[in-house]
């Protein structure tokens, strides 16, 4: 009984941890943005522009959620929102010109921070860990199976060599 007890509270504890140390790494590089913030902005370079609705199923957030942190990089001048001329009912949501410049530099700082994160851990055991989050996603909400999205959206390998995107 008390391990069910103790998967609910350390993962709640990482969760928060890692959201912590994502934006301390951020602020101390002068960006104001949440880790959220940044998948929305992930999810933008990656993609292009995109609705609110394809930015939530992109990062698999409600709606209302988006909406919020659309608001939040809205303020900090790194998004824009502009009527979809085909469908005056949905916002596109568009990178502005600062957002595309501090692109590099915010990604670089997201993925040294994962790999510090998970430094000392096998690739074995993060596919396992991943393997164990997606089970426990799909037995509370069988339509989100994380491993097919992260088939659907894979990470991109980065070479250490030369930079360039494998």
């Amino acid at each position: 009984m008390i391990l069910n007890k103790q998967v609910g509270v350390f993962l709640n504890l990482v969760h928060n941890k890692f959201k912590q140390y994502l934006t301390e790494i951020f602020g101390r590089k002068g960006f104001n943005i949440t880790p959220e913030q940044f998948l929305v902005m992930d999810a933008l370079w990656d993609e292009g522009v995109l609705t609110q609705q394809q930015i939530a199923d992109y990062i698999l957030k409600d709606k209302n959620s988006v909406v919020k942190l659309v608001d939040g990089l809205q303020e900090r001048k790194l998004v824009v929102r502009k009527s979809n001329p085909k469908d005056r009912r949905q916002n596109l949501i568009l990178l502005t010109p600062y957002a595309l410049e501090i692109k590099d530099e915010v990604t670089a700082l997201a993925m040294q921070a994962v790999d510090y994160i998970i430094n000392g851990i096998s690739e074995e055991d993060i596919n396992t860990f991943i393997k164990v989050l997606s089970k426990m996603s799909e037995n509370m909400n069988n339509s989100v199976n994380l491993l097919e999205f992260a088939n659907k959206y894979p990470t991109k390998k980065v070479s250490e060599e030369n930079g360039k995107t494998l």
